[in-house]
């Protein structure tokens, strides 16, 4: 294996909560009497980062209603509907085989950090990662120059970024580390194949790739 780390996107990743985030934005349409999410595919369609963004795709007019209080709001639905949320298939045996390879293997997620941590331990993979981080709120701005700040204060001999969006390969970039993107999250593969980077359908896949990585 020739990373010595490996860093994970968490929602939409590590975490099947694409569901969640689907209910939990509906019901916020609902009270404005917007047109709701209509399936997955819409969702996939309109999910961007930076949030305030997809928000706007929706229909949120921020001249009309303040952006950080529909936040608390979305928030507040989406741990009442993230509690049904499971680990995507695969994710389990992966941690592991990187947990065998002696990876370090750590967390990067736009999420605020104490909701993160509370949920990877709920999910029972907190002891898989040597390093948790996220943000300090819960607006879900850019966790690039989190990631920047980070990667300038260790020595990572060679790291493999594994998200599922565009975003997340942003990230890897300003890095300066690998990236592989999964299409089984937040964005769906036509969107992630934009990158030119390799985007898998399953965790299993990532696994394989980042194994024969040695022999590239």
């Amino acid at each position: 294996m020739i990373y010595s780390h490996i860093i994970w996107d968490f929602n939409g990743t590590l975490l099947d909560d694409v569901m969640a985030g689907i209910k939990s934005e509906n019901v916020l349409l609902a009270r404005r009497n917007m047109p709701l999410i209509e399936n997955i595919e819409h969702y996939q369609r309109s999910f961007c980062f930076p949030i305030v963004e997809y928000y706007k795709k929706l229909g949120h007019n921020f001249e009309k209603e303040d952006y950080n209080e529909l936040a608390i709001e979305w928030v507040t639905e989406y741990l009442k509907f993230s509690k049904e949320s499971r680990l995507n298939e695969g994710v389990k045996d992966v941690l592991d085989k990187f947990k065998y390879e002696n990876c370090r293997q750590v967390i990067l997620s736009a999420s605020e950090r104490q909701m993160l941590v509370k949920q990877v331990k709920e999910l029972g993979i907190y002891d898989y990662f040597d390093e948790i981080l996220g943000l300090d709120n819960i607006h879900a701005h850019s966790k690039a120059e989190m990631a920047e700040e980070w990667v300038k204060t260790r020595e990572i001999p060679r790291a493999l970024f594994i998200g599922d969006t565009t975003h997340d390969y942003e990230v890897a970039c300003r890095m300066n580390v690998d990236c592989v993107l999964v299409a089984r999250g937040h964005q769906n593969k036509e969107t992630l194949l934009k990158c030119g980077v390799p985007v898998f359908d399953t965790f299993y896949d990532v696994a394989d790739y980042a194994e024969k990585s040695v022999k590239r």
